[in-house]
């Protein structure tokens, strides 16, 4: 069985070490959401039979104050758990996180900068600061941050402070990827060939790449989290890479060296799960599948793995241990491998630090800015079996409840149904591969096209019965009472759809194109969620808001923004959006797409069609922001000449560094930032002729 841990106690289980319990898996979706999430999945706390059970004794002496050097969910779960246990908590913050939510649940905190993460939450000086301001006895990093840094470990044993995690040794040794490589090397543990030294500048970088043979992964040393990481093909790409990268993990982590390694093409990601003692005990506890990623970073997690066999994963189980005891680690970590379509596998790093979480950051009201990474949860299912496990994720997914920010929900839920997922059929391009030209949202069946306009129609006609009621009265009818059909225009993918409506008591009738389906539920029309069913479907549908005027948007198949427009008469618009991205909305894609879907009565069809069209801007003569970020660099000026995707300017935004490109070839007309600047969605940047 599967579980989490926080803090420092593993909590997570497995079975006989080297076996997983017969037909029991967890599959963990991570969701970069960022508001207003009412649903969690149920926690649980298992541990190996192996280990025993472990548990809080509330006889044994702890600290009696320890400051959280991280922000947001993991500072939230360190925070709630030594309220459990009675310790006194310390929260630093950014000015920015003044008011976050970490903050509020702490017993005192100190503003450590402003909001770049430089000047504030890798800001060791003015951490150590309010360490010795507070007086705790103990600091807990989190993750990433100071969680890996050896010098932050060191300051604080130099001020006779505990840092709660690994020994400094195996921090130094783990946490830097150019020395855990050699180390793993030194431990007989395969690795993938590359340059072990630091690459100086981007010539010597280019030179590297040459001798490896493209393509190459450039890639921070001390980074994590798929930031400061380039694939390169070629010397131009190696020359970008090691620029981005570099500017990305000094902003990230504090530290700009980089290495380079051969790119093992369309492998898998795997890694294990090892804990250790001080007595130079190790074990593992078997392997989650991250193979499923965006920009390296992981976007679905399982375990097991479908992949493996009972021989390779005994293998790579006894490879991490070899590792763990040869930095004679003592803590919960994980060790990462990548596994090609033959089973070989390569050491790709360790993390001395926990993963595998539900917990949540944010409260109604939160603020998550463009400096930090927004991810606030991860959703965790498990079954008695695979089938069991994905079914209830995507019950899940459809029962998250989301306001003010778009999320990446209907990209996870397709992900889970997608048939090469379902079949095991992944490696880390199996985005790239699904999608090559971006996700586009869900694609309709004939039968779902039927169930969204049904649903969408059964929804307006109750919006429309209820308005005609008040204080148990009714009100003049907006329409002549004895009309019992709604006939209604749909227009759905640039196709109109003849649509007829009524109803008995909670069930409506809605004719579609000919086809007849019987709509049921109970219309609770305050709640956020909808249990719907069509013809015995059962499917979960959100109201996510309503206009006076009549917009209402609605979500179904975890697709959001079904916008439904209303006029009088009965009519309106129904229009679906779908958002892809791990970081919400500060690194969505403008360019998801949508189900547009019209809804007017025949006389409303008509008169609209004598409406004026927005005129669609011309978006290869200006150069917009995608996202919220801070300008890192601009490259041209008026007057200069540019060719069609030519780097115009970087933009950075949740610690990763974007290239913005020409449209076309032109000349620059005007520029309208500069390096510094922080920019929203949508803000003119350049203009070109």
């Amino acid at each position: 069985m599967a579980g989490f841990w926080v803090g420092t106690a593993p909590l997570v289980a497995a079975g006989r070490r080297g076996r997983w319990p017969p037909q029991q898996l967890m599959l963990s979706a991570a969701l970069r959401t960022l508001k207003h999430v009412l649903y969690y999945s149920r926690q649980c706390l298992m541990v190996s039979r192996n280990l025993g059970s472990v548990g809080y004794d509330p006889n044994e002496k702890t600290f009696d104050k320890i400051l959280v050097a991280n922000r947001g969910e993991i500072a939230c779960r360190v925070i709630r758990t030594c309220k459990k246990m009675g310790i006194k908590t310390v929260a630093i913050h950014s000015d920015v996180d003044a008011s976050s939510v970490h903050v509020k649940m702490a017993d005192e905190a100190v503003c450590v900068g402003p909001a770049p993460t430089s000047k504030s939450y890798l800001n060791m000086d003015a951490i150590m600061e309010a360490i010795k301001k507070t007086r705790a006895q103990a600091v807990h990093p989190g993750y990433g941050f100071l969680s890996e840094n050896k010098e932050f470990a060191r300051c604080l044993a130099a001020e006779d402070v505990v840092f709660i995690g690994p020994d400094t040794h195996a921090i130094q040794a783990m946490g830097d990827k150019i020395e855990s490589k050699l180390l793993a090397k030194k431990a007989e543990v395969n690795t993938i060939p590359g340059f072990d030294g630091v690459v100086k500048d981007a010539e010597e970088a280019v030179r590297i790449a040459r001798e490896i043979g493209y393509p190459v992964m450039i890639k921070a040393s001390a980074g994590g989290g798929g930031k400061g990481m380039r694939i390169a093909w070629d010397d131009e790409e190696t020359r970008d890479g090691f620029r981005l990268s570099s500017q990305e993990a000094a902003s990230s982590f504090g530290d700009d060296r980089l290495l380079i390694e051969k790119f093992i093409d369309n492998p898998r990601h795997i890694e294990i799960q090892v804990l250790g003692d001080k007595h130079g005990n190790a074990l593992w506890l078997n392997e989650r599948e991250c193979s499923i990623q965006r920009r390296n970073q992981k976007v679905v997690e399982e375990a097991p793995s479908i992949f493996l066999d009972a021989e390779t994963r005994r293998a790579m189980g006894e490879q991490a241990v070899a590792l763990a005891r040869a930095v004679k680690y003592s803590s919960a970590g994980t060790v990462e491998f990548l596994v090609d379509s033959k089973k070989n596998f390569y050491f790709l790093e360790m993390n001395t630090r926990l993963q595998v979480r539900v917990d949540s950051g944010i409260q109604p009201g939160s603020d998550i800015s463009i400096y930090y990474d927004p991810m606030i949860s991860k959703l965790i299912t498990y079954g008695s079996d695979r089938t069991e496990a994905l079914k209830r994720m995507a019950d899940a997914l459809d029962n998250y409840v989301i306001r003010g920010v778009t999320h990446n929900i209907a990209l996870l839920r397709e992900v889970i149904i997608n048939s090469r997922f379902v079949k095991g059929d992944i490696s880390t391009k199996f985005l790239s591969d699904v999608y090559p030209d971006g996700f586009k949202g869900h694609m309709l069946t004939k039968s779902e096209k039927n169930q969204l306009l049904a649903i969408a129609s059964s929804l307006f006609v109750a919006f429309q019965l209820r308005a005609q009621h008040f204080q148990e009265n009714s009100r003049m009818p907006v329409i002549k009472p004895d009309i019992a059909n709604w006939e209604l225009s749909v227009k759905l993918h640039d196709k109109v759809h003849t649509v007829v409506a009524s109803n008995n008591g909670s069930v409506f009738s809605v004719e579609v194109d000919g086809s007849k389906l019987n709509v049921t539920s109970t219309w609770n029309l305050a709640s956020p969620l909808l249990s719907v069913s069509v013809d015995g479907t059962q499917r979960t549908v959100q109201c996510l808001s309503r206009e006076a005027g009549g917009n209402m948007s609605i979500q179904f198949l975890g697709t959001v923004d079904l916008t439904l427009w209303p006029r009088l008469e009965c009519s309106g618009t129904v229009m679906a959006h779908c958002s892809l991205d791990l970081l919400g909305s500060s690194d969505a894609p403008t360019s998801a797409s949508q189900y547009k879907v019209n809804i007017l009565t025949r006389l409303a069809a008509e008169l609209n069609k004598f409406m004026l069209e927005k005129v669609t801007e011309d978006t290869s003569s200006v150069l917009r922001s995608p996202m919220p970020g801070v300008v890192v660099a601009v490259s041209v000026k008026p007057g200069d000449a540019v060719a069609e995707g030519q780097e115009i300017c970087v933009i950075e935004a949740m610690k990763m560094q974007n290239s913005m490109t020409a449209g076309k070839t032109g000349t620059v007309k005007s520029v309208h930032c500069q390096a510094g600047d922080t920019v929203g969605e949508g803000d003119l940047l350049v203009e070109l002729e």
